[in-house]
């Protein structure tokens, strides 16, 4: 990307739904500095411009710096975004006749009377078209000209307007539902970029940055207080708090989900988040301090839903609740085979750790207190916890950042819902790891995992 940036190229980002390319595009924005224009320009025209290079607007003034005066147009506005699909027009990516001016008395043939769009609003700037190839072939050809002459082409007006622009288009590959042709002609003047999927600490690290909450630059309560009274920031915030265990299970879940067998559409980034968003959601019906095992099973049953797809022979069209329990379950097995990944061995005298865990499912109450009783569980959740001053990061919340550095500072209700929590996870990886049966007492939750024969359940 950065590459086809520095030779003046157009990126061509191509991949499945779900990669961030959208988001790449727009936080090219960040690299843009503050432009001076003639104010109120819609085509960001250049103060220093010679009269042949400005808009209709500003041509016809004889001085349009001292009519209209100069500002600045941060990064941030220096970019202009239209979304591809069946209906996307040529007055969506040129523009369109203004009619109430041409109702004023001024012919239809004037190009004051034309107002640019999305072609024209990306000048001196980033255009970003979103999904190019949902967009029928006949408009896409609208770009040939702004992308090898550097100018927009108005045969109705006889009128040529040259633009200063990087394009950035997205797309899906070839085979996708409502994707037309890029035509050779276009796609030779564009740099084609595959984009993937994030590595798996990428991934963690734009899960917990994306993460529900209320941001600091939005909340700005008015200064007069006086006939409402306003909550603070610190009470709007999230005080569910969910170990570095539990965020990296659901994050590995679903990247499972992305080779799954029983799934044939695969979950996006925004399964992640939303995964880890609705485990935190799950803790605090509960009202719960600390998320577990259990909410992230929860949280991942509702973020995958409508993310993944079960294969064509798994879906019972005639009973839709049937589909939503077969999509639960491979929910499940998801999170079973994170579990079998995950990067924590048991280093334990197996037949005392297995009395231990078993006495513990029976009565799992004021855990915390009652550890000392039992020796070989007590060292691994105290292990599983020092771990956690490995994960701290600058996105974790401010609860969780002190409970990973001061496990032992917690009060009572999280100190007990934390060691619980690290509790649930290590009897799962006792199960997997073949030291202990699977619990029959229901008491702790450990998924399922599916069994199918090839045809299905």
């Amino acid at each position: 990307m950065l590459r086809a940036l520095l030779s003046g190229a157009h990126p061509y980002l191509v991949s499945e739904e779900g990669t961030g390319k959208t988001r790449l595009a727009r936080s090219l924005t960040r690299l843009l500095p503050a432009i001076p224009i003639i104010k109120d320009c819609p085509y960001h025209d250049d103060p220093k411009w010679p009269q042949e290079l400005l808009c209709p607007r500003c041509r016809a003034s004889e001085d349009p710096v001292k009519e209209f005066g100069i500002e600045l147009v941060p990064g941030e506005k220096r970019f202009s975004r239209i979304q591809g699909n069946e209906y996307t027009n040529e007055a969506k990516l040129l523009g369109l006749k203004d009619i109430q001016a041409i109702a004023q008395g001024k012919s239809p043939a004037d190009p004051r009377v034309f107002t640019g769009t999305g072609v024209f609003r990306a000048n001196r700037g980033i255009l970003f078209i979103d999904e190019l190839p949902a967009i029928r072939t006949k408009v896409q050809v609208l770009l040939h000209p702004v992308l090898e002459e550097k100018k927009a082409i108005l045969e109705e007006y006889n009128w040529e307007h040259p633009l200063d622009l990087v394009l950035v288009a997205t797309g899906n590959p070839q085979g996708f539902s409502h994707v037309n042709e890029v035509p050779r002609p276009l796609l030779d003047r564009l740099e084609l970029i595959y984009m993937d999927l994030p590595a798996k600490e990428t991934e963690r690290e734009i899960m917990l940055r994306e993460k529900f909450r209320v941001k600091e630059n939005y909340y700005q309560p008015p200064e007069n207080q006086n006939t409402f009274t306003y909550p603070t920031l610190a009470e709007l915030e999230r005080k569910v708090v969910a170990p570095w265990w539990v965020i990296d299970l659901v994050n590995q879940a679903v990247r499972h989900s992305r080779k799954c067998s029983w799934l044939d559409k695969k979950a996006s980034i925004r399964g992640t988040t939303r995964g880890l968003d609705h485990t935190y959601a799950s803790a605090e019906l509960e009202n719960r301090m600390v998320a577990n095992l259990a909410d992230a099973g929860q949280g991942l049953k509702l973020a995958l839903r409508g993310r993944t797809g079960l294969r064509a022979d798994l879906i019972d069209y005639d009973n839709p609740k049937e589909s939503f329990r077969k999509s639960d379950e491979v929910t499940e097995d998801l999170l079973w085979n994170a579990l079998e990944d995950f990067d924590f061995r048991l280093e334990v005298d197996k037949k005392n750790f297995a009395t231990e865990v078993e006495a513990l499912i029976i009565d799992s109450d004021n855990l915390t207190a009652r550890l000392a009783q039992f020796p070989e569980v007590a060292r691994v959740i105290e292990h599983l916890k020092k771990l956690a001053g490995d994960k701290v990061s600058g996105d974790l919340s401010q609860g969780e950042k002190k409970l990973a550095v001061k496990p032992h500072g917690a009060n009572g209700k999280v100190a007990e819902e934390y060691t619980y929590s690290a509790f649930e996870t290590i009897v799962n990886l006792a199960v997997h790891q073949k030291i202990i049966e699977r619990p029959l007492s229901g008491k702790v939750f450990v998924p399922r995992q599916v069994k199918w024969a090839r045809g299905g359940p």
